[in-house]
Parts: C-alpha cells; structure tokens; sequence
C-alpha cells in the first residue's frame, strides 16, 4: 500500500485558504479591512519567506471564529467555497487527487490551515483524511484558541505520526510514502517520505529539490504541465 499526503494551499489549491478566507470575511465587513487586511498580508509574506510565528498567527486567525455562532461561520463557509475555493481547485489537481485514490492509496491532507477552513475543501476533493491545525472548540462553538500541536513545519510530522499511529501503522508500513508541496516550510516532512514532490515550488523548495534530485511538476503555472519537468 502507498501513501500519499497533500499540502493545500498553493499545492493542490491555487491559492492560500487561510489568506484568502480572512479576505473574505474583510469582504463581507466581518473584519474590519483597516485592522486586519495589512496584518493578513503580513503574516502571508512570513509564511513565504519561512518567518512566520505561527502561534501569532493562530491567535490572528482564529479569533474571529470565537466571536460568531457556528450557524453563521458555516453559512459563511459555504459561500467561501463556491466563491473562493472551487474555482481555485483546478482539473489537474482533481485528477492528480482522483489518480491516487484510483490506486487505492492510503491519502491525506497535510495543511497548517485549521481543520474548519480546510474540512469541507477536503471532502470536495474527496479526500478520506485530513491531518489539519485543530481550532479548539467548547459546547460546539470555537474559543480562538489552537489545540494540540500546530501542523506546520516539524509539527507535520508530529501530526501524521499521531495519525497513521491511530490506525495501527507508522511511516515504514508502507512500499512508498509521496507528499506533495510548493512550500518550504514542508521541507521536514518532505525529507520524510521516500517520494518528495514539488509542487509549482517556491524558489528555496525548488531549489533544493533540484540539488536533491526531487520530482517538480506544475499544477498551477500558466503554460506548464501537470507532469514532472523532464515529461513537459
């Protein structure tokens, strides 16, 4: 059996959900745009740059889903969806999805994004597992806190241990493990599995997949295709 793990934004998503879901509640006037729109851009350009703080940034992220009732946030939600994130969900990353789960892989999402962001975009892609940031949650409504380890960085493999563990397997129990990134910040997990793939990479994922001789294949790169280098 295989493995096969998905980072999210700007992998299998062209774009960022927990950016672009902040800038949609600025849309909608949940946020105000003055105090949150420099902050949210912000903490997207430390992400890129591999400086990001990421408990700050959960306190920024999740705070607004303790100041709603869990009707309006998933009312919300679906409106993010048909607006934001299906049409940033593109064929070649369905197919690249739908390929894997054909084989019978074992697949996940593996995403810092919090788990009620990226839940309902995993079940889109029909994707059986998500291995997510967990916003903690008190009689059915959030407190904008995190729970548990973040996913992100190091915390990605913490997370996916934790999960393949839960069903009685580990990292060795399989002929081969792939994950999916554009991101440098997935390089701990990336140096993890037998089979590391980079995803429309940003300049330091890609180059060190070049110096490591790592798969780079485009998903969302205007005239490339969703296919290694070397098959374009």
């Amino acid at each position: 059996m295989e493995l096969v793990l998905f980072d999210l934004d700007n992998t299998l998503l062209a774009g960022d959900s927990d950016f672009e879901w902040a800038q949609f509640l600025i849309s909608k006037g949940v946020l105000d745009r003055e105090l949150y729109e420099a902050r949210n851009a912000t903490f997207y350009d430390q992400y890129r740059a591999g400086t990001l703080d990421i408990h700050e940034f959960l306190n920024f992220q999740l705070a607004p889903l303790a100041r709603h009732s869990r009707s309006e946030l998933d009312a919300w939600h679906a409106e993010f969806m048909a607006k934001q994130i299906r049409p940033r969900l593109s064929d070649g990353a369905r197919g690249l999805v739908n390929g894997h789960l054909e084989t019978g892989a074992l697949c996940a999402i593996v995403t810092a994004t919090n788990s009620f962001i990226t839940g309902p975009i995993a079940r889109e892609l029909d994707i059986p597992h998500l291995v997510a940031t967990i916003p903690a949650q008190q009689d059915g409504e959030f407190t904008g806190q995190p729970r548990g380890t973040p996913a992100f960085r190091e915390g990605k493999i913490e997370r996916v241990e934790r999960w393949l563990e839960e069903l009685g397997l580990y990292l060795g129990s399989f002929r081969r493990t792939t994950f999916y990134s554009d991101s440098l910040n997935d390089l701990p997990l990336l140096s993890r599995v037998s089979n590391p793939v980079a995803v429309d990479p940003d300049p330091t994922l890609e180059a060190h997949a070049r110096a490591h001789g790592w798969q780079i294949m485009h998903l969302h790169t205007e005239g490339e295709c969703a296919q290694a280098d070397e098959d374009c």
